[in-house]
């Protein structure tokens, strides 16, 4: 299911939310009608909590994370990282990252198995993201754009790329992430769809701008409920044989 929300006036709800399959942090401030839409679609599966990143709401943008690991940049406070260290589940690894590029969550996009990286990226900082994350790591642009974070949205189902991102292209990084891949927009025609939406195996949320057209999209190309195209067929299928005599 894809569901659309709003912090305060902003539609980019991938820059104030971090969305994996074991957790999710939201940031301080705006309405508690922000906060409550994801409790609303998680709290029954994963943990949902306040954070703030260097004395920020930005902490989409700053952090990246998976099931296994959470890279926090060297700015976060030993505060803010105790008490999300406390919020999160059990083994999950935490860890601050030496890093210049230290906006982590646009310069890293990853799911549960594979990462690409800022071709800028530190080697240290790669060697990072594949031991706390557990994670196999690929130096890439998408559509000529280094900001791979900002650009891509992927999960372990699909994932959604920048919409002037070339059909070799596309087929390249699906070689390499392993699941299939769309060139798509989010919050009417953004092409931030990193910075636009969050999403895991189950759920997604996106900016209040998004189209039914995006939403349809989001749905299909990350097997979200009942847009998923085996679901429609099997159900159709067991309409038919329902319907013969």
């Amino acid at each position: 299911m894809a569901v659309r929300c709003q912090f305060e006036n902003s539609n980019d709800v991938g820059v104030f939310s971090l969305l994996t399959n074991k957790y999710c942090m939201v940031a301080h401030g705006g309405s508690e009608n922000f906060f409550s839409t994801f409790e609303a679609e998680l709290a029954d599966h994963i943990p949902v909590f306040h954070a703030s990143i260097a004395s920020t709401r930005i902490l989409g943008r700053l952090a990246v994370g998976n099931k296994n690991g959470l890279l926090l940049p060297n700015t976060t406070t030993d505060q803010e990282m105790l008490h999300i260290k406390n919020s999160l589940p059990d083994g999950i690894v935490v860890q601050r990252v030496e890093e210049r590029l230290s906006a982590l969550g646009n310069t890293i996009t990853a799911n549960d198995y594979v990462a690409l990286v800022h071709t800028d990226l530190d080697k240290e900082t790669e060697d990072i993201v594949a031991d706390v994350l557990g994670v196999e790591v690929f130096r890439q642009t998408i559509a000529g754009e280094v900001l791979v974070g900002s650009f891509s949205k992927i999960t372990n189902q699909g994932g959604m790329v920048h919409p002037l991102t070339s059909i070799e292209d596309q087929d390249e990084l699906s070689s390499l992430l392993q699941v299939p891949l769309v060139a798509g927009t989010v919050n009417r025609g953004s092409p931030v769809v990193g910075a636009g939406m969050v999403a895991n195996d189950w759920v997604a949320f996106c900016g209040l701008d998004t189209t039914s057209t995006e939403i349809s999209v989001v749905e299909s190309i990350y097997k979200l409920g009942r847009a998923q195209p085996s679901r429609l067929v099997t159900e159709l299928r067991g309409g038919l044989i329902d319907s013969l005599p």
